[in-house]
């Protein structure tokens, strides 16, 4: 006897162009779906089946992909430079729309700037230039990722109040292969608070006289998968704008990527610090060493003396040479997002695991959970952040996670191999053959 924990929703086209959402939730049917996931717990068997009738715009100038999707309203802004200024997890007017199936979408809905069309060809409009990269590359991530995922995303956009932008949020849950994942936009703008101008001059900021008007855009994404052969990978890159009262204008990026195995795969690892620093050196042969370093000492759960995982890289404020070439790095590290992760989500996905390797993913899970708690900026920054939306804080968070009282790893085993790696960071990008 059996309980299902979770299915995926089915959508059925009807003919008046509304979607049929029905989602069951079958005993015995589904076992083969959750044994292989680890999550089978006993219970009485029951059946049980509900239906929601969705009514959904399509949008044609705005096709997806093979896949058809669902839109609904619900949540808020994930925080773009949350580490600076985590004004995106404010609560946001939403709206429920919905697209047809065709090819790849510039933008998976209207840009949230609604001049962008125009301004993105200003080459000198910094704003636009970045807003309409991260649009861009979320639309080519989610497609992606909803190919090979095989279920749609949760895909809701926000309005801010008074016209200080807003977001486009995107959320998997439970498929087939990715246990939660979201891609998310934010596009804000507004007056900077005298506090946080405090904190920004205390960074060595030379913000000009106030007040000021501020300007963040960004694309940050986890992405947990199901089967644990499979990494977790973490991403966001971002841009800040702030303009004094005497038109004295400051900018810098920041981001990074980093990942997060359950088992050591070596050759995965290489070749993910191999592109990595492939991709920095053709921009500048220090940003890969000086970056890797950041990651490593950035992503440290302190209490454990341990990082959250491989790393990467990790870089912010970085405004110290002509802006063209820093926007420059950041698209082409944006670009790159799905040929550092796809491979081994491909390689990996369909492989058989123990129900012991699934408690060990959940473990590391749980170490995760308590890195973004304790340490992250953005994490920590929202939750003090009035009206903050805690969904949108939280999207980060793995949705199954564990802690075992003194757990031990076994001296030699895989989980020890991983282990020490995690103590002492390695030079991944100089073992490339």
């Amino acid at each position: 006897r059996f309980r299902v924990e979770d299915c995926n929703p089915l959508y059925f086209p009807s003919p008046t162009g509304s979607w049929l959402k029905a989602m069951f939730r079958v005993g015995a049917a589904a076992v083969r779906t959750t044994a292989a996931r680890g999550r089978i717990s006993s219970s009485v068997p029951f059946i049980r089946q509900s239906t929601r009738v969705m009514s959904c715009q399509r949008v044609q100038s705005f096709p997806i992909s093979s896949s058809q999707w669902s839109f609904s309203s619900g949540a808020a802004a994930v925080g773009v430079s949350s580490a600076a200024i985590g004004l995106g997890f404010l609560a946001a007017q939403t709206t429920e729309t919905s697209c047809e199936a065709g090819q790849v979408p510039m933008y998976l809905d209207t840009p949230i700037s609604p001049d962008l069309s125009t301004r993105r060809q200003n080459q000198d409009d910094w704003q636009a230039r970045m807003e309409d990269m991260v649009l861009q590359a979320q639309a080519e991530i989610v497609t992606k990722l909803t190919e090979i995922g095989g279920a749609p995303f949760r895909i809701d956009r926000h309005e801010r109040p008074n016209g200080q932008g807003g977001g486009i949020t995107t959320v998997i849950q439970d498929s087939d292969v990715f246990e939660k994942a979201g891609v998310n936009v934010s596009v804000i703008r507004g007056d900077l608070k005298p506090e946080l101008v405090k904190q920004m001059r205390s960074r060595g900021k030379d913000l000009g006289p106030g007040p000021h008007k501020y300007f963040a855009t960004g694309i940050s994404s986890v992405i947990h998968p199901q089967n644990p052969y499979v990494p977790t990978m973490h991403f966001n890159y971002r841009y800040f704008e702030c303009t004094a009262a005497d038109g004295k204008r400051t900018w810098w990026y920041g981001g990074g990527i980093d990942l997060t195995p359950y088992v050591l795969n070596e050759d995965d690892v290489i070749n993910f610090h191999t592109l990595l620093k492939d991709t920095c050196d053709k921009h500048d042969s220090s940003y890969y060493p000086k970056f890797k370093k950041w990651a490593d000492d950035y992503f440290l759960i302190k209490h454990r003396n341990e990082r959250r995982g491989v790393g990467g890289i990790f870089f912010d404020d970085l405004d110290d040479r002509p802006q063209e070439e820093i926007f420059q790095f950041a698209a082409d590290m944006a670009s790159k997002v799905l040929p550092l992760y796809v491979p081994m989500v491909e390689a990996h996905k369909n492989k058989s695991y123990t129900p012991e390797l699934r408690e060990w993913q959940l473990l590391r899970r749980g170490r995760y959970v308590e890195y973004n708690l304790v340490y992250d900026r953005g994490t920590k920054f929202g939750l003090v952040t009035p009206q903050a939306r805690i969904e949108s804080i939280f999207i980060s968070m793995p949705l199954y996670a564990k802690w075992e009282y003194k757990h031990e790893v076994k001296p030699g085993s895989p989980e020890d191999e991983l282990t020490k790696v995690l103590i002492e960071p390695q030079d991944w990008a100089s073992m490339s053959k």
